[in-house]
C-alpha cells in the first residue's frame, strides 16, 4: 500500500488562511505586522526567496521592505542597516537572506538582530530558549515540520523519531522541538555507524542532509512516517529530496514529497513568526 502524501502546499495554505484571520483582526485594533529582507548581492537563489517572501507578505496583508544592496557593502555598513530596521517600530522581523558575501561574517549579522525581531530563530538567545524550553522565535523549517507532523494526526509523542542531519538550520532545532513534543530523539549524521540500522528503528524519520536520494526503502520500517527537509537539483533539472521517493513510498505510512513538503512551510512559519513577534512587541494577544 502506498504511502499517504503529507501535501505541504496544503497545509501552509490552512496556516496561511489562519494568519490572514488574524491580521485583519489586529488591523481593527491598529497593529500591521511588518517584516524586512536585506539581500546583499544578486545571488539568483536568493533572489528568487527573497521575491517568495514578499509576495507572502503581500498576500497575509504585512507591512514588507526589501532591501536590496550590492554585493560589495561592508560588513559595518549591513550592521549599521540593521541597527536602524531594529529600532525602527514599524519592523516586527528582520531577516537577512543567507549566503552572504565571503567578507561578511554571517555570526556577526545574526548577532546584530534584536532577539524580539529574529524572525529566523538563528540567534544565540533564541537558540539557547529553545533549549531550554522557554518561549522563542523557532527556526521555521524545524517548526514546519512540526506542524506538517501535528496537522496530519502523526503526533510524535511517544515516538521514535530519528533525525539525520545535525545543521544548525534543521538537524539540531529539529530534534530539540521534537523534544519538547515528548518524542525520544535519536540524531545521526556522516559519522555514525550502521546508519540505515540506526534508521529503521524510527517511527518518525527526519532527513536534512543534503544528499540527493540517499534513503532507500531498505532504511524505512514499515509503516514509518518519513519527513524529506532535502532540496537537490539532479543533472537532468529536476528536483529531489535526500528521500528516494519512489522506493520508499511503499514502505513508508506517510512521506512528504519534493518539491510540495517541508518547503511551502518555510516561508509560511515565517509569517506566522513575524505576525507572533508583533504580537509581542505590541502587547496585543
Amino acid at each position: 500500500m502506498s504511502a499517504q502524501i503529507i501535501n505541504g502546499k496544503q497545509i501552509s495554505e490552512t496556516i496561511r488562511s489562519e494568519i490572514r484571520a488574524e491580521v485583519d483582526r489586529l488591523k481593527e485594533k491598529g497593529l500591521r505586522p511588518g517584516l524586512v529582507v536585506i539581500l546583499v548581492g544578486e545571488d539568483p537563489a536568493s533572489q528568487v526567496y527573497v521575491r517568495n517572501k514578499a509576495k507572502a507578505c503581500e498576500d497575509l496583508g504585512f507591512y514588507s521592505e526589501v532591501v536590496r544592496i550590492p554585493a560589495d557593502t561592508t560588513q559595518d555598513q549591513l550592521l549599521a542597516l540593521i541597527d536602524k530596521y531594529n529600532a525602527d517600530a514599524a519592523i516586527h522581523g528582520i531577516l537577512v537572506q543567507l549566503p552572504l558575501p565571503k567578507h561578511i561574517h554571517e555570526k556577526a549579522v545574526i548577532d546584530a538582530i534584536a532577539v524580539a525581531k529574529d524572525v529566523d530563530g538563528f540567534h544565540p538567545i533564541s537558540v539557547g530558549n529553545l533549549m531550554i524550553g522557554d518561549d522563542a522565535l523557532l527556526p521555521c523549517t524545524p517548526s514546519g515540520c512540526v506542524e506538517l507532523l501535528k496537522r496530519t494526526g502523526n503526533s510524535p509523542a511517544g515516538k521514535h523519531v530519528v533525525v539525520i542531519g545535525r545543521s544548525n538550520i534543521v538537524g539540531k532545532p529539529v530534534s530539540m522541538l521534537l523534544l519538547r513534543e515528548n518524542a525520544t530523539v535519536t540524531m545521526c549524521h556522516s559519522k555514525t555507524p550502521n546508519l540505515p540500522e540506526m534508521a529503521r528503528q524510527a517511527d518518525i524519520l527526519v532527513v536534512a542532509v543534503g544528499v540527493a536520494k540517499l534513503v532507500k526503502h531498505d532504511w524505512v520500517k514499515p509503516g514509518a512516517v518519513v519527513i524529506d527537509v532535502g532540496m537537490n537539483r539532479l543533472p537532468d533539472g529536476k528536483l529531489c529530496g535526500d528521500v528516494d521517493y519512489d522506493d520508499v513510498a511503499d514502505t513508508a505510512s506517510w512521506i512528504t514529497p519534493v518539491p510540495g513538503g517541508v518547503g511551502p512551510m518555510t516561508i509560511t512559519m515565517l509569517m506566522s513568526n513575524t505576525l507572533k513577534a508583533a504580537k509581542i512587541a505590541s502587547g496585543l494577544n
